[in-house]
């Protein structure tokens, strides 16, 4: 069966919606368990005014503090490479398989600035980015853990591996989607019904937020419409 791949205007669209509307939206499809697919609370999106990201990850490990292999020029053209040729836009993901996670700095001003040259909107990691002010200045989103001042020693172990950003499994050209809320991965097999599934759970939670707001509500009148 041939792959199902989304139109620019598909994800276009999905930037106009919010992250829980699509995460409900999956569910009613029945594509995964409902505890998959999300990152979970460690990870923040940092610049919530800009609104929903979403786009075609771009994967690669990273490991930042031991000095026990040297940076290699060869594996950071790899990834600006790996971005440039990426669907856009693209989304870099990035795995820390180093052993200090939390002193582990990821993407500053000028990587954010490769990055957006090539075609990318946004980072997401496991640690820390840096450089908020020129970063925000920018308009390049970051989901991250937090941010740090050093970039210690910082390299390119691998590109376009799976990786796993504290349990959510990303490979390379999955659609990613967060806003304030966190941050899901859209599976490749929503892409045809995910629309419509979408509206429905739209006009279904309008239809409760309007029985709410009638004066003469009652607890009673959820029966049979909570959990439908």
């Amino acid at each position: 069966m041939e792959e199902c791949k989304p139109e620019a205007s598909f994800i276009e669209y999905l930037k106009n919606v919010d992250t829980p509307t699509i995460s409900n939206a999956i569910e009613l499809l029945h594509l995964r368990p409902r505890s998959e697919g999300f990152t979970p609370l460690q990870i923040r999106c940092l610049f919530p005014e800009f609104g929903p990201m979403c786009g075609f990850a771009v994967t690669a490990q990273v490991e930042t503090v031991t000095e026990g292999n040297p940076k290699e020029e060869n594996t950071f053209v790899e990834l600006f490479e790996a971005v440039e040729k990426s669907p856009k836009p693209a989304v870099v993901a990035f795995q820390e398989v180093g052993g200090s996670p939390d002193y582990a700095v990821h993407c500053g001003e000028v990587m954010s600035t490769f990055f957006m040259r090539f075609g990318a909107i946004g980072l997401v990691t496991d640690c820390a980015v840096r450089d908020l002010a020129e970063v925000r200045a920018l308009r390049f989103h970051y989901f991250a853990r937090g941010a740090a001042a050093s970039h210690a020693n910082f390299r390119i172990v691998r590109v376009a591996a799976p990786i796993q950003v504290m349990g959510l499994v990303i490979r390379p050209q999955d659609i990613l989607h967060g806003d304030q809320n966190g941050l899901i991965q859209i599976p490749r097999e929503a892409i045809e019904g995910l629309t419509k599934a979408i509206e429905s759970v739209r006009t279904r939670e309008r239809q409760l937020m309007d029985l709410a707001k009638d004066p003469a509500f009652t607890a009673r009148q959820l029966r049979g419409r909570f959990f439908h």
